[in-house]
């Protein structure tokens, strides 16, 4: 008879490291799509989730059972994507003068008009992750999150440990430095020698 998730979290407690295992493959999926919306290269989504599974472990005489373990695990893995992203911060950042051409005919048809510019899809995902790459971590979080995700402002401040006041004002906060960004993007496009001359 399958073991529940109390029987092996108490299983590990008293020693049976083995009774971590079931978790683990249980949850990777979960742990591994999260991790992807916060980083691209496979190595570091990897590297995500091991983080997650060694604090877990680590951690895991501090999970009370007052909430499921997948909620309790799954606070841990959005915490621990929001600390790769502090430490990666400066070597992600990007300048739009770098958009490549396909992203760059993709602001091209979104400037003359913007209801034909949804069949290049690719291009815009690329220029979101622009805009979400030169946020700071707080806020590309709940960018991510709040807009991405759809989460609630309730259901982040449960995953982050942020109070419901302190989301809302990183939402307005980043909401305003996306339209920045997304503004400058729209500019550079415009700007675009092979249009002629800059029109402001």
């Amino acid at each position: 008879m399958e073991r529940s998730e109390a029987e092996l979290i108490a299983a590990v407690l008293r020693g049976d490291s083995a009774s971590f295992e079931p978790l683990v493959a249980k949850y990777s999926p979960r742990v591994f799509a999260t991790a992807r919306r916060y980083a691209r290269r496979e190595s570091e989504i990897e590297d995500i989730a091991q983080e997650v599974w060694l604090k877990a472990f680590d951690k895991l005489a501090s999970f009370r059972g007052e909430a499921p373990f997948e909620h309790w695990l799954m606070r841990m893995t959005v915490r621990t994507c929001y600390d790769f992203l502090r430490a990666h911060q400066r070597n992600r950042e990007s300048s739009f003068s770098e958009i490549s051409e396909p992203e760059e005919d993709w602001l091209d048809r979104f400037v003359a008009d913007p209801g034909t510019a949804a069949d290049q899809a690719d291009a815009a995902k690329v220029l979101v992750n622009r805009v979400l790459d030169r946020l700071s971590p707080q806020a590309r979080l709940v960018i991510q999150l709040l807009e991405i995700e759809d989460r609630s402002v309730k259901e982040i401040a449960e995953l982050t440990g942020w109070s419901v006041p302190l989301v809302k004002v990183r939402a307005f906060r980043a909401r305003g430095r996306c339209g920045k960004f997304w503004r400058a993007s729209l500019k550079t496009s415009i700007c675009n020698p092979r249009q002629g001359p800059c029109v402001t």
